[in-house]
Protein backbone atom coordinates (compact mmCIF):
# COMPACT_ATOMS: atom_id res chain seq x y z
CA UNK A 1 0.00 0.00 0.00
CA UNK A 2 3.03 2.25 0.73
CA UNK A 3 4.50 1.43 -2.87
CA UNK A 4 1.14 2.57 -4.71
CA UNK A 5 0.25 5.85 -1.90
CA UNK A 6 3.95 7.34 -3.24
CA UNK A 7 3.60 6.68 -6.51
CA UNK A 8 0.75 8.28 -6.67
CA UNK A 9 1.56 11.08 -5.42
CA UNK A 10 4.04 11.72 -8.50
CA UNK A 11 1.28 10.42 -11.02
CA UNK A 12 -0.54 13.96 -9.76
CA UNK A 13 -0.25 17.44 -9.82
CA UNK A 14 3.03 17.68 -7.56
CA UNK A 15 4.80 14.79 -8.86
CA UNK A 16 7.96 17.26 -8.65
CA UNK A 17 7.70 18.03 -5.27
CA UNK A 18 9.08 15.78 -2.26
CA UNK A 19 6.09 13.31 -0.94
CA UNK A 20 6.70 12.80 2.73
CA UNK A 21 5.93 8.91 3.39
CA UNK A 22 3.04 7.78 5.44
CA UNK A 23 3.28 8.37 9.12
CA UNK A 24 3.93 4.83 10.21
CA UNK A 25 2.75 5.68 13.54
CA UNK A 26 -0.82 6.58 12.35
CA UNK A 27 -3.41 3.53 11.53
CA UNK A 28 -3.31 2.42 7.56
CA UNK A 29 -7.15 2.63 7.49
CA UNK A 30 -6.70 6.76 8.88
CA UNK A 31 -7.06 8.62 5.39
CA UNK A 32 -3.69 10.01 4.35
CA UNK A 33 -3.19 13.29 2.01
CA UNK A 34 -1.23 11.90 -0.74
CA UNK A 35 -0.19 15.03 -1.98
CA UNK A 36 1.72 16.03 0.45
CA UNK A 37 5.07 17.51 -0.37
CA UNK A 38 8.21 18.73 0.40
CA UNK A 39 9.16 21.73 -1.35
CA UNK A 40 13.06 22.15 0.60
CA UNK A 41 13.82 18.64 -0.98
CA UNK A 42 11.97 19.06 -4.82
CA UNK A 43 11.47 15.36 -5.08
CA UNK A 44 9.14 12.44 -4.67
CA UNK A 45 10.58 10.62 -2.91
CA UNK A 46 9.76 6.34 -2.38
CA UNK A 47 11.00 3.87 -0.21
CA UNK A 48 13.90 2.10 -1.51
CA UNK A 49 12.14 -1.27 -1.97
CA UNK A 50 9.68 0.07 -4.12
CA UNK A 51 11.78 -0.03 -7.41
CA UNK A 52 14.15 -2.17 -6.60
CA UNK A 53 15.34 -4.48 -9.31
CA UNK A 54 14.00 -8.09 -9.84
CA UNK A 55 16.56 -10.42 -9.32
CA UNK A 56 15.12 -12.82 -12.22
CA UNK A 57 15.23 -9.80 -14.64
CA UNK A 58 18.42 -9.15 -17.25
CA UNK A 59 20.34 -6.48 -16.73
CA UNK A 60 19.43 -3.90 -19.09
CA UNK A 61 22.35 -1.46 -20.58
CA UNK A 62 21.72 1.86 -21.35
CA UNK A 63 23.05 2.94 -24.74
CA UNK A 64 26.23 4.74 -24.73
CA UNK A 65 26.92 8.23 -25.93
CA UNK A 66 28.49 9.15 -29.16
CA UNK A 67 30.86 11.78 -28.89
CA UNK A 68 29.14 13.46 -26.32
CA UNK A 69 31.43 13.94 -23.07
CA UNK A 70 28.27 13.74 -20.53
CA UNK A 71 24.87 11.34 -20.88
CA UNK A 72 21.55 12.03 -19.72
CA UNK A 73 19.32 8.90 -18.73
CA UNK A 74 16.31 11.08 -18.55
CA UNK A 75 12.98 8.76 -16.89
CA UNK A 76 9.60 10.57 -17.52
CA UNK A 77 6.19 10.10 -18.64
CA UNK A 78 3.74 11.76 -20.64
CA UNK A 79 1.02 12.47 -17.92
CA UNK A 80 3.91 13.46 -15.26
CA UNK A 81 2.89 17.16 -14.24
CA UNK A 82 6.23 18.41 -12.79
CA UNK A 83 8.22 17.25 -16.01
CA UNK A 84 5.85 19.32 -17.99
CA UNK A 85 6.79 21.81 -15.66
CA UNK A 86 11.00 21.47 -16.10
CA UNK A 87 10.23 22.02 -20.09
CA UNK A 88 11.23 25.48 -19.85
CA UNK A 89 14.66 24.34 -17.90
CA UNK A 90 14.99 21.33 -20.44
CA UNK A 91 14.70 23.30 -23.61
CA UNK A 92 16.85 26.06 -22.63
CA UNK A 93 19.75 23.35 -21.38
CA UNK A 94 19.48 21.87 -24.76
CA UNK A 95 19.98 25.27 -26.70
CA UNK A 96 22.84 26.66 -24.12
CA UNK A 97 24.84 22.73 -23.27
CA UNK A 98 23.53 20.27 -26.25
CA UNK A 99 27.00 20.46 -27.55
CA UNK A 100 27.87 18.71 -24.71
CA UNK A 101 25.25 16.52 -23.48
CA UNK A 102 23.16 13.46 -25.00
CA UNK A 103 19.31 12.69 -23.87
CA UNK A 104 18.25 9.51 -23.63
CA UNK A 105 14.35 9.75 -22.61
CA UNK A 106 13.22 6.68 -20.43
CA UNK A 107 9.33 6.01 -19.74
CA UNK A 108 8.92 5.86 -16.04
CA UNK A 109 5.34 3.93 -15.86
CA UNK A 110 3.50 6.48 -13.57
CA UNK A 111 -0.01 5.05 -13.61
CA UNK A 112 -0.23 1.27 -14.55
CA UNK A 113 -4.15 1.48 -13.43
CA UNK A 114 -6.67 3.48 -11.37
CA UNK A 115 -7.55 0.00 -9.85
CA UNK A 116 -4.69 0.03 -7.50
CA UNK A 117 -5.39 3.41 -6.10
CA UNK A 118 -8.13 3.22 -3.09
CA UNK A 119 -6.91 5.33 -0.54
CA UNK A 120 -5.75 8.94 0.87
CA UNK A 121 -8.85 10.42 -0.35
CA UNK A 122 -7.64 9.72 -4.34
CA UNK A 123 -9.50 6.75 -5.04
CA UNK A 124 -11.15 8.27 -8.64
CA UNK A 125 -9.85 10.23 -11.71
CA UNK A 126 -11.76 13.32 -10.21
CA UNK A 127 -9.99 13.26 -7.38
CA UNK A 128 -7.06 14.61 -9.59
CA UNK A 129 -9.04 17.77 -11.31
CA UNK A 130 -8.10 20.30 -8.19
CA UNK A 131 -4.21 19.10 -7.67
CA UNK A 132 -3.51 19.31 -11.97
CA UNK A 133 -4.97 22.85 -11.57
CA UNK A 134 -2.70 23.87 -8.69
CA UNK A 135 0.62 22.47 -10.07
CA UNK A 136 -0.65 24.31 -12.82
CA UNK A 137 -0.27 28.15 -11.09
CA UNK A 138 3.19 26.38 -9.48
CA UNK A 139 4.75 25.68 -12.26
CA UNK A 140 3.87 28.14 -14.25
CA UNK A 141 2.86 26.28 -17.31
CA UNK A 142 -0.95 25.65 -18.59
CA UNK A 143 -3.23 22.84 -17.32
CA UNK A 144 -6.17 21.83 -17.07
CA UNK A 145 -6.91 19.38 -14.92
CA UNK A 146 -10.68 18.76 -16.05
CA UNK A 147 -9.64 16.27 -18.28
CA UNK A 148 -10.05 13.88 -15.18
CA UNK A 149 -13.66 15.06 -15.54
CA UNK A 150 -14.42 15.06 -18.68
CA UNK A 151 -12.30 12.16 -20.32
CA UNK A 152 -10.25 10.61 -17.83
CA UNK A 153 -7.17 8.10 -18.66
CA UNK A 154 -7.12 4.71 -16.63
CA UNK A 155 -3.37 4.41 -17.42
CA UNK A 156 -0.31 6.19 -18.66
CA UNK A 157 1.09 3.17 -20.59
CA UNK A 158 -0.44 3.38 -23.95
CA UNK A 159 1.24 6.33 -24.49
CA UNK A 160 4.79 5.25 -23.17
CA UNK A 161 4.72 2.36 -25.27
CA UNK A 162 3.30 4.56 -28.37
CA UNK A 163 6.45 7.17 -27.36
CA UNK A 164 8.77 3.68 -27.39
CA UNK A 165 7.03 2.75 -30.99
CA UNK A 166 8.14 6.90 -32.28
CA UNK A 167 11.52 6.18 -31.13
CA UNK A 168 11.66 3.36 -33.25
CA UNK A 169 11.32 5.70 -36.21
CA UNK A 170 13.18 8.72 -35.33
CA UNK A 171 14.13 10.03 -31.92
CA UNK A 172 14.37 13.82 -32.68
CA UNK A 173 10.49 12.67 -33.87
CA UNK A 174 9.89 11.32 -30.90
CA UNK A 175 10.30 13.89 -28.80
CA UNK A 176 7.92 16.42 -30.70
CA UNK A 177 5.39 13.56 -30.07
CA UNK A 178 5.69 13.49 -27.10
CA UNK A 179 5.67 17.52 -26.61
CA UNK A 180 2.56 17.04 -28.73
CA UNK A 181 1.00 14.28 -26.67
CA UNK A 182 1.08 16.43 -23.64
CA UNK A 183 -0.26 19.67 -25.33
CA UNK A 184 -3.31 17.21 -25.76
CA UNK A 185 -3.22 16.46 -22.15
CA UNK A 186 -2.77 19.10 -20.53
CA UNK A 187 -4.84 21.97 -22.66
CA UNK A 188 -6.69 19.91 -24.53
CA UNK A 189 -8.31 17.83 -22.24
CA UNK A 190 -7.82 14.79 -24.69
CA UNK A 191 -7.53 11.00 -23.72
CA UNK A 192 -4.19 10.47 -25.28
CA UNK A 193 -4.78 6.67 -24.44
CA UNK A 194 -7.01 6.51 -27.38
CA UNK A 195 -5.91 5.47 -30.53
CA UNK A 196 -7.31 8.82 -32.52
CA UNK A 197 -5.68 11.00 -30.65
CA UNK A 198 -2.23 9.06 -30.37
CA UNK A 199 -1.96 9.17 -34.29
CA UNK A 200 -3.10 12.71 -34.62
CA UNK A 201 -0.35 13.32 -32.88
CA UNK A 202 2.14 11.23 -34.54
CA UNK A 203 0.95 12.75 -37.75
CA UNK A 204 1.14 16.14 -36.98
CA UNK A 205 5.10 15.02 -35.17
CA UNK A 206 5.97 13.91 -38.92
CA UNK A 207 5.58 9.81 -37.66
CA UNK A 208 4.32 7.26 -39.84
CA UNK A 209 1.24 6.75 -38.19
CA UNK A 210 0.42 3.62 -39.80
CA UNK A 211 3.74 2.17 -38.76
CA UNK A 212 3.43 3.35 -35.17
CA UNK A 213 0.23 1.50 -34.27
CA UNK A 214 2.09 -2.04 -35.61
CA UNK A 215 5.05 -1.33 -33.64
CA UNK A 216 2.63 -0.04 -30.76
CA UNK A 217 1.54 -3.74 -30.73
CA UNK A 218 4.71 -5.18 -31.09
CA UNK A 219 8.43 -4.68 -30.41
CA UNK A 220 7.50 -1.11 -28.98
CA UNK A 221 6.03 -3.09 -25.62
CA UNK A 222 9.19 -5.08 -24.94
CA UNK A 223 10.84 -1.69 -25.16
CA UNK A 224 8.37 -0.09 -22.79
CA UNK A 225 9.23 -3.23 -20.34
CA UNK A 226 12.77 -2.92 -20.73
CA UNK A 227 12.44 0.93 -19.75
CA UNK A 228 10.22 -0.27 -16.25
CA UNK A 229 12.96 -2.93 -15.81
CA UNK A 230 15.90 -0.47 -16.18
CA UNK A 231 13.87 2.17 -13.62
CA UNK A 232 14.10 -0.48 -10.97
CA UNK A 233 17.91 -1.39 -11.84
CA UNK A 234 18.70 1.77 -11.24
CA UNK A 235 16.30 2.44 -8.47
CA UNK A 236 14.59 5.13 -10.06
CA UNK A 237 12.05 6.61 -6.52
CA UNK A 238 10.55 9.80 -8.80
CA UNK A 239 9.73 11.69 -11.29
CA UNK A 240 11.02 13.34 -13.37
CA UNK A 241 14.72 12.24 -12.62
CA UNK A 242 17.66 12.72 -14.29
CA UNK A 243 21.29 11.18 -13.84
CA UNK A 244 23.83 12.52 -15.46
CA UNK A 245 26.42 10.32 -16.38
CA UNK A 246 30.20 11.44 -17.87
CA UNK A 247 32.97 9.14 -19.94
CA UNK A 248 34.37 7.62 -16.84
CA UNK A 249 30.84 6.27 -15.36
CA UNK A 250 30.87 9.10 -12.69
CA UNK A 251 27.55 9.39 -12.13
CA UNK A 252 24.69 12.63 -10.04
CA UNK A 253 21.70 12.48 -9.86
CA UNK A 254 18.82 15.38 -10.35
CA UNK A 255 15.15 14.39 -8.75
CA UNK A 256 12.09 16.21 -9.67
CA UNK A 257 11.49 19.94 -10.53
CA UNK A 258 14.90 22.25 -10.50
CA UNK A 259 15.68 25.71 -11.48
CA UNK A 260 17.57 25.41 -13.79
CA UNK A 261 20.65 26.47 -12.34
CA UNK A 262 20.77 23.04 -10.98
CA UNK A 263 20.95 20.92 -14.02
CA UNK A 264 23.55 22.91 -15.42
CA UNK A 265 25.81 22.36 -11.90
CA UNK A 266 25.29 18.77 -12.20
CA UNK A 267 26.56 18.79 -16.00
CA UNK A 268 29.64 21.15 -15.09
CA UNK A 269 30.71 19.11 -11.94
CA UNK A 270 30.88 16.20 -14.20
CA UNK A 271 32.72 18.56 -17.20
CA UNK A 272 33.46 21.71 -16.04
CA UNK A 273 34.63 23.35 -18.86
CA UNK A 274 31.15 23.46 -20.41
CA UNK A 275 30.00 26.76 -20.97
CA UNK A 276 27.46 28.25 -22.51
CA UNK A 277 26.55 28.79 -25.94
CA UNK A 278 25.19 31.84 -27.14
CA UNK A 279 21.69 31.04 -28.82
CA UNK A 280 19.65 33.38 -30.80
CA UNK A 281 16.63 34.57 -28.35
CA UNK A 282 14.61 36.78 -30.30
CA UNK A 283 11.05 35.50 -30.81
CA UNK A 284 11.44 34.27 -34.68
CA UNK A 285 14.53 32.39 -33.86
CA UNK A 286 13.13 30.29 -30.60
CA UNK A 287 9.74 29.88 -32.42
CA UNK A 288 11.64 28.11 -35.18
CA UNK A 289 13.13 25.81 -33.20
CA UNK A 290 10.26 25.19 -30.95
CA UNK A 291 6.81 25.75 -32.85
CA UNK A 292 5.26 26.24 -29.75
CA UNK A 293 5.78 27.59 -26.44
CA UNK A 294 4.52 28.04 -23.04
CA UNK A 295 4.82 31.95 -21.38
CA UNK A 296 7.34 30.46 -18.81
CA UNK A 297 9.06 28.97 -21.67
CA UNK A 298 9.76 31.64 -23.43
CA UNK A 299 10.37 33.39 -19.93
CA UNK A 300 12.92 30.78 -19.41
CA UNK A 301 14.70 31.01 -22.66
CA UNK A 302 14.72 35.19 -22.82
CA UNK A 303 16.01 35.44 -19.44
CA UNK A 304 12.56 37.83 -18.42
CA UNK A 305 9.99 37.56 -15.95
CA UNK A 306 7.06 35.91 -16.66
CA UNK A 307 5.19 39.43 -16.97
CA UNK A 308 8.06 40.44 -19.11
CA UNK A 309 7.56 37.78 -21.51
CA UNK A 310 3.94 37.35 -21.69
CA UNK A 311 3.40 41.25 -22.36
CA UNK A 312 5.87 40.39 -25.69
CA UNK A 313 3.85 37.67 -26.65
CA UNK A 314 0.69 39.87 -25.97
CA UNK A 315 2.02 42.16 -28.65
CA UNK A 316 2.93 39.84 -31.17
CA UNK A 317 -0.11 38.20 -31.18
CA UNK A 318 -2.01 41.75 -31.80
CA UNK A 319 0.44 41.77 -34.30
CA UNK A 320 -0.78 38.51 -35.56
CA UNK A 321 2.27 37.19 -35.42
CA UNK A 322 1.57 34.36 -33.04
CA UNK A 323 -1.69 32.69 -32.41
CA UNK A 324 -3.02 31.38 -28.96
CA UNK A 325 -4.06 27.55 -28.28
CA UNK A 326 -5.71 28.57 -24.71
CA UNK A 327 -7.31 26.92 -21.19
CA UNK A 328 -8.13 28.10 -18.42
CA UNK A 329 -5.02 28.10 -17.00
CA UNK A 330 -2.64 29.27 -18.99
CA UNK A 331 -1.71 29.86 -22.88
CA UNK A 332 0.21 28.15 -25.47
CA UNK A 333 2.21 30.62 -28.10
CA UNK A 334 2.26 29.37 -31.70
CA UNK A 335 3.72 30.82 -34.74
Amino acid sequence: MIKYWLILCCVLAFGGWACSRPNTSQSMTTPQNPLLCDTASGTCAMPETAHTANPSEATITPETTAGKPVKIIYFTDPICSSCWGIEPQLRRLKLEYGAYLDIEYRMGGLLPSWEIYNSGGISKPSDVAQHWDEASAYYQMPIDGDVWLQDPLPSSYPPSVAFKAAQMQDGTKAIAFMRRLREMVFLEKKNITKPEHIATAATQSGLDAKQLAQDIGGKAQTLFEQDLALGRQMSVRGFPTMFFTDADGNRLTVYGFRPYEAYVDALKRLYPTATAQPFAADWESLFAKYPTLSTQEFAVLTGSSFAVAQNRLLDLFKQNKLRQQSCKNGVLWIK
